[in-house]
């Protein structure tokens, strides 16, 4: 007997002496690897930031030792999550800013900026977040109050989805703007033949050009305050559609640094000086950022009706919205970019300016293979026009269709609606689809992404049916537009997007199960823990 359990030692101690050092093992836990199959596994090990080994419990303890072994106490376990389509460091800037999200009345807006500037006492006064359609009064606000409250300190606040804005006087003066100042890609809101103060898309530029740039420190201070909010979110990934070159290379000084250890693939702003210095310095990859695509604006926003559609708006007959370059423009910077290995990502909100960039993908595309060319938001389609997305990556936000319906009709008609959000007819067309949430203008939380994605009601849980379920997704394909699609749509699918063995390890502690919990408690998820590299950064 004694020599038994002196052999049974023995080779106890032979067997952990084989095992292989890890820096990390997870086990005891639910997890999602969003592999090819969609398996589940219980546990994985890390070394040097990937995941080596995923498998049972059993199996990766019979192999592998660490000195920091997590017991996930069967909590639920999914890939780093990728927001596919946000503005990260603009998210950053709005701390520095008035918010004025959530906003129920210009009143409020007004106090707001009034608190602001008691505390703050800053010489121009910026702001975001408003959105009238959200106010008992749906109309865009004027500039009558903020030039009694404020008659010399200029003032230029945003709405929600960026592509509005209301200046005081005092801005308007600044810049330079007269009632006869012509309106280029865009509108300059009057009455009664005077400014109101709101500028719609291409002329915001000329309040915008006015006002202070931030200083390096209050740059870098946005994107360690935007990072500190994604990784509370379980954002590992973001895709910041559409920065300029100084943001750009701040960021990558601020990656080698280590000061920043968010991942970032930055699509760059399609501005004339940033085409030329990028097409010809050609892809930036590093193992945190991720330069290889061109972000263009082919027209407005929805909600301020600076969507270009094909037919009048609904509730504003004669009125069809525009472009916000001209089809030439568009037409040549496509022409160059698909002479490059650069992506092309085109904001289209409207059924007409979906079918001038969709018609010119596919003419462009037609025997290039695999270039992955984008249309961000892909928000109202028409019907004939769905076939075209057989080659071109739809890249949605989800929340916006729980955010717009209560007006969306309004703007586009009983029928023309019903190709506006259609995230599965999208789906149906390409086979994945890219999911984000276009934050700031949206809440953050990507669990809101996957619950209006699945579920396609407000927090407040409504309509009670859902919004055009019809175009609803699974809640295998709403994470898989989370991960796995959201990688691929960059290019990074061999990398991220899913816990299998050689890709990064990054991965988010959830604590619920997002995959079974019922629907009416997704919103309530809450991120536990996030990981990058295997390195917990919340």
């Amino acid at each position: 007997m004694k020599k038994l359990a002196l052999f049974t030692i023995i080779a106890t101690l032979l067997s952990c002496s084989k095992k292989e050092m890890v820096d990390l093992i997870v086990t005891n836990a639910q997890i999602y690897t969003v592999n090819e199959n969609f398996d589940t596994a219980q546990s994985f090990a890390v070394k040097n930031g990937k995941f080596i080994a995923v498998g049972t419990a059993q199996e990766i303890l019979a192999k592998y030792k660490s000195d920091n072994l997590i017991d996930a106490e069967g909590k639920t376990i999914v890939p780093g999550l990728i927001d596919a389509h946000c503005h990260f460091y603009g998210l950053g800037l709005q701390q520095q800013k008035v918010d004025l999200t959530g906003t129920k009345s210009f009143d409020e807006v007004i106090e707001r900026i009034v608190n602001f500037q008691k505390e703050k006492n800053v010489s121009y006064i910026t702001g975001r977040g408003w959105d009238q359609n959200d106010w008992d009064i749906k109309e865009f606000p004027s500039k009558e109050k903020l030039d009694a409250l404020f008659p010399t300190t200029p003032i230029a606040i945003t709405r929600i989805d960026g592509h509005a804005l209301l200046a005081n006087q005092a801005a308007i003066d600044l810049a330079g703007v007269y009632v006869n100042t012509k309106a280029i890609g865009g509108f300059i809101i009057k009455k009664d033949g005077k400014l109101t103060g709101v500028f719609i898309d291409g002329p915001m530029d000329l309040i915008e050009a006015k006002i202070p740039e931030y200083t390096k420190q209050e740059q870098i201070n946005a994107l360690l305050d935007a990072e500190k909010i994604c990784f509370k979110n379980g954002l590992t990934t973001v895709v910041d559609a559409g920065l300029n070159r100084e943001v750009i290379e701040l960021i990558d000084e601020m990656h080698q640094k280590n000061q920043l250890k968010i991942r970032i693939d930055a699509m760059v702003s399609a501005t004339e000086s940033n085409l030329e210095y990028y097409l010809d310095k050609g892809i930036i990859k590093t193992d945190r950022l991720h330069v290889h695509s061109f972000k263009y604006y082919a027209d407005g926003a929805l909600g301020s009706r600076g969507a270009c559609l094909k037919e009048a708006y609904s509730d504003m007959p004669n009125h069809f919205g525009a472009l916000v370059n001209s089809l030439d423009n568009f037409n040549k910077t496509a022409d160059k970019i698909i002479a490059s290995q650069y992506q092309m990502n085109t904001h289209a909100i409207g059924d007409s300016a979906n079918y001038v960039v969709l018609k010119k993908y596919n003419e462009l595309l037609k025997d290039v293979k695999d270039r992955r060319w984008r249309v961000e938001h892909a928000q109202v389609v028409d019907k004939n026009d769905f076939d075209y997305f057989k080659n071109i990556v739809p890249s949605v936000q989800p929340t916006h269709a729980t955010s717009d319906m209560y007006w969306a009709q309004d703007r586009l008609g009983k029928e023309r609606v019903k190709g506006a959000y259609a995230y599965q007819d999208l789906l149906n067309q390409y086979g994945k689809i890219a999911l984000g949430t276009d934050f700031p203008i949206e809440q953050v939380n990507p669990l809101l992404t996957f619950y209006a994605a699945v579920v396609r009601k407000d927090l407040n849980h409504y309509p009670e049916k859902g919004f055009q379920t019809e175009n609803a997704i699974s809640r295998t394909d709403a994470l898989r537009g989370m991960t796995i699609w959201a990688a691929y749509a960059s290019f990074e699918e061999q990398e991220k997007g899913s816990i299998e063995v050689g890709k990064v390890a990054d991965f988010v502690f959830l604590d619920a199960d997002l995959m079974r919990v019922e629907d009416a408690k997704i919103p309530q998820i809450r991120v536990l823990q996030t990981f990058v590299n295997g390195q917990k950064v919340f």
